[in-house]
């Protein structure tokens, strides 16, 4: 048989048990505080999720924007001296209006009546609505 040399600590040293309390019950919440901590992450979940949903809102009305960036520039302000108006801090009734002129052909264009057919309602109002907040 063999035998353990004397300076090699046992598997049940000391201070490997103390290591194993640690993870255990003893760092555990008391029972107190657990109806607490449920009634927190209860509170915090609706708002993460409106967050992250807002989040995601935000970058789908910003990528529809950017289908606009090719001829009325990036996040609608052109360079100056352009043939083309910019598009940002027009306020958004205004755009909504011209947007429906162009669906319905009353206002002459050259590709906007094409490119305006493919913008429902909503996604038009998205447009107006960040266009009007953005600035010059």
């Amino acid at each position: 048989m063999t035998s353990r040399s004397p300076s090699r600590p046992s598997r049940h040293s000391s201070k490997r048990s103390s290591r194993r309390s640690r993870t255990g019950l003893a760092w555990a919440l008391p029972l107190w505080a657990l109806p607490i901590c449920a009634v927190l992450a209860a509170n915090a979940l609706p708002t993460l999720a409106h967050a992250q949903n807002a989040d995601a809102q935000a970058l789908r009305t910003r990528a529809l924007a950017a289908t606009c960036a090719q001829c009325h520039g990036t996040d609608g302000r052109v360079a100056s001296g352009a043939a083309l108006p910019g598009l940002a801090g027009l306020p958004a009734p205004y755009f909504t209006e011209q947007m429906a002129a162009f669906k319905a052909g009353a206002r002459p264009a050259t590709v906007m009546h094409q490119l305006a057919k493919g913008f429902n309602d909503a996604q038009i109002a998205q447009l107006a609505a960040y266009f009007a907040a953005s600035s010059q």
